[in-house]
């Protein structure tokens, strides 16, 4: 069940890495912020359209939730923007290698406290490594 999880996610890293180019050409033509907007009307449409053809939440429940736990979309639409931003001056393999880095990062630091309400899991030495790793990467893409 792991390996499928992982399958899974590596498709959503896939599609993130047309998104950033496809986000990346769009705001070229219409302006960043504009293609982030685009970007995420498009994406709110089509999760609106799941939802009601395959739904089976509560959406009423938000209101009952942490007000923080709302912060998810700010943050998405931060991302987009970046994304839509970046992708045009360096390119979509280093824009992601430096978001990959960031995500492992503040996971890494997330899972070893277990904040926001998650499982703690230590950090270790060989995941240590292989942030240092990734940040080599970072630097080895984007050296000229």
């Amino acid at each position: 069940m792991k390996l499928l999880f992982s399958l899974l996610a590596l498709v959503g890293g896939m599609a993130i890495a047309f998104q950033a180019q496809i986000n990346g050409g769009l705001g070229k033509k219409v302006g960043a912020i504009e293609g982030a907007l685009i970007s995420f009307l498009i994406g709110s449409l089509t999760l609106l359209l799941v939802v009601i053809f395959f739904g089976k939440g509560n959406l009423s429940a938000a209101t009952t939730v942490p007000k923080w736990q709302l912060l998810g979309g700010v943050l998405g639409a931060v991302y987009v923007f970046i994304m839509v931003f970046t992708v045009p001056k360096i390119g979509v393999a280093p824009t992601l290698v430096a978001v990959i880095a960031g995500q492992l990062v503040i996971g890494a630091i997330i899972d070893h406290f277990g904040l926001l309400g998650g499982t703690q899991i230590p950090i270790d030495g060989r995941k240590i490594i292989a942030i240092l790793l990734l940040f080599v990467s970072l630097f080895l893409f984007n050296k000229k």
